[in-house]
C-alpha cells in the first residue's frame, strides 16, 4: 500500500492534480485556500481584490505581530467594497471549486484552520472522504482525522476551543496514524524559521501520542519548522511538509 499526503496546499491546484500519481490514495490534511500569500502579495483572495501593495502592509503588520492594527488596516480595505461576506463566499467558492476537482480518487481530506468547512459539501464528490473526529481504514491501518485550528492572534476561519479539539482527538482511539492539520504542542514542531515564532500546536495530540503510539503523526500548518521529523516512543511525528510551495507530496507506504 503506498499513500500520499500533503497539507497546506493553498491554492496550488495544478500540483495536487499530480499529487496521487502512483499512490493507492492521497491524504489532505487541510489549509486549501489562498487568502494571502506572504511571499507573493498579489496572489490570494486577498491581492485579487486589494492588490499586491495593500497586502504588503497587511502582512507586514501581522509579521510585526501589530495584530490590532492589521485588522483595522483591513476593515478600511473592506470599507469600499460593499458586503464583506458576499465577497468572500464568492472567492471561496472560485478555490475550492478548482481544488476539489483536482483531488484523485479517491482521497481522505480533513480541514485545515483557514479552511471553511460550511463550504465543503458543494463541492465533495464521490470519491472524496471528508473526515473529523472520525476514522477511515486504508490497507488495513487506521487512520485518524482531527481538522481545524486553535484559537490564535490569527483569528483564522475554522478555529475550534482546545475542549471540543481535545474531544476530537479523544474520539478516534487507538490508530496507526494519526492525521491532523496541526502539531502536538512540540517546541520544535512548532517554531517557524522564516517567521520567527511559534505557532499553535495541540497538547491534546501530544498525549494521545503519548498514550496510545500510532505508528505515525501527520501534519502540516508550520510551514518552515525547526524540525520536520521528531520520535516520541515508537510514533514517528512528521511534518509533511508546504505543498504549496514544494509541490511534492509526502510518500508513506507498508
Amino acid at each position: 500500500m503506498r499513500v500520499h499526503v500533503v497539507s497546506d496546499v493553498h491554492g496550488n491546484a495544478g500540483a495536487l492534480a499530480r499529487a496521487g500519481d502512483g499512490a493507492d490514495a492521497l491524504v489532505c490534511l487541510g489549509d486549501l485556500l489562498l487568502f494571502v500569500d506572504y511571499a507573493d502579495h498579489s496572489a490570494g483572495i486577498l491581492g485579487d481584490l486589494f492588490g499586491a501593495e495593500a497586502v504588503g502592509r497587511f502582512v507586514a503588520l501581522r509579521t510585526a505581530r501589530k495584530f490590532a492594527e492589521a485588522r483595522e488596516f483591513s476593515r478600511g480595505l473592506w470599507a469600499g467594497l460593499g458586503d464583506r461576506d458576499t465577497v468572500i463566499a464568492g472567492k471561496v467558492r472560485e478555490q475550492y471549486g478548482r481544488i476539489f476537482a483536482a483531488f484523485p480518487t479517491p482521497t481522505y481530506v480533513t480541514y485545515g484552520n483557514v479552511d471553511v468547512p460550511t463550504a465543503w459539501p458543494e463541492f465533495a464528490r464521490d470519491g472524496v472522504h471528508v473526515h473529523d473526529g472520525t476514522v477511515a481504514e486504508l490497507g488495513g491501518w487506521r487512520f485518524g482525522f482531527v481538522g481545524g485550528g486553535l484559537p490564535s492572534p490569527m483569528r483564522t476561519p475554522f478555529e475550534v476551543p482546545e475542549e471540543e479539539y481535545a474531544a476530537k482527538v479523544a474520539a478516534l482511539g487507538r490508530v496507526d496514524v494519526l492525521c491532523s492539520h496541526i502539531p502536538p504542542a512540540l517546541p520544535e514542531l512548532t517554531y517557524d524559521t522564516v517567521a520567527r515564532r511559534f505557532e499553535k500546536g495541540s497538547t491534546a495530540l501530544l498525549e494521545a501520542i503519548r498514550a496510545t503510539q500510532p505508528r505515525y503523526a501527520l501534519f502540516g500548518h508550520v510551514h518552515q519548522p525547526l524540525q520536520q521529523r521528531v520520535r516520541i516512543g515508537r510514533t514517528e511525528c512528521v511534518n509533511v511538509g508546504h505543498f504549496r510551495a514544494a509541490g511534492r507530496p509526502w510518500a508513506l507506504s507498508w
